[in-house]
């Protein structure tokens, strides 16, 4: 027995010194939600888990550039509708002309309605999403995923010969307007073309967006099972944990008082 070294004290405390970095660690994941709380924790998870994370971002990122393309495409698409309504009225006029029973005063009456509907045609040509043309003969580069990937959008061009011959035509005679009937069916059947190329456009965006969902889905499952703690898991390793820190803080009480039998032998 031995007064200035209690190597029993000092391995009650060095377990106890164990046990308490173990319940700080705990606490820190149940308190954090994470099981990485310090880089040492899992070096290698942790480089993992931010990679992932930073995909995440970037297919955010790449959801909100498609959704963004759906948008333009539907703003598109809704001003073609109205200008189709427009041509198809345009045609309407063009046949009314060639009507035997009217008068070239009848056919200035019909060609003034015309001519005010291809100018709303042509004003509609002009308009912007986001100061972005909606239409134009340049295609727009659409990014699809979080590498970068894109496709590209063809442009719808109102400035297209097919469209212009037909808003620069009248209905004044019955020549013209025999003339404007056939330009107008050119243009209406451009416009069908148009129109279903943005909706293959809609189709394809739509498909991306989806797909940009599942993968960033996949991803945050992958990067929760590195980084984030089992609560009742965790939850069992405190309190196994807790017990050992309570109980070694008993322990060291009683390695302590272990010198103190040495008194009776000098009595």
């Amino acid at each position: 027995m031995v007064i200035n070294t209690n190597t029993t004290a000092q391995n009650a405390a060095s377990n106890l010194q164990s046990s308490q970095a173990m319940l700080n660690k705990s606490l820190a994941r149940l308190s954090s939600g994470s099981k990485i709380v310090n880089p040492s924790d899992d070096a290698a998870g942790l480089a993992v888990s931010t990679r992932l994370d930073a995909q995440i971002g970037r297919i955010n990122a790449a959801r909100s550039n498609v959704n963004n393309a759906i948008s333009f495409t539907q703003a598109q698409d809704g001003y073609l509708m109205k200008i189709g309504k427009a041509l198809s009225r345009m045609g309407e006029l063009a046949i009314l002309a060639q009507d035997v029973t009217k008068t070239d005063a009848d056919r200035e009456l019909y060609n003034a309605e015309y001519a005010e509907l291809a100018e709303y045609v042509a004003d509609a040509a002009t308009k912007t999403f986001n100061g972005v043309p909606l239409f134009a003969n340049t295609g727009l580069d659409i990014t699809t995923d979080g590498d970068g990937a894109s496709f590209t959008m063809n442009g719808i061009d109102l400035g297209a010969a097919v469209y212009t011959d037909a808003l620069g035509s009248g209905v004044g005679t019955v020549e013209d307007a025999q003339e404007a009937t056939t330009l107008i069916q050119d243009a209406m059947t451009q416009l069908s073309e148009d129109r279903a190329q943005i909706g293959s456009y809609q189709t394809r965006l739509t498909h991306s967006g989806d797909q940009l969902a599942v993968s960033k889905e996949n991803l945050l499952a992958a990067s929760s099972r590195i980084k984030d703690v089992d609560v009742a898991e965790e939850s069992t390793e405190f309190a196994r944990t807790n017990i050992l820190v309570q109980s070694g803080t008993a322990m060291l009480a009683q390695a302590n008082q272990i010198p103190q039998n040495i008194l009776k032998l000098l009595q």
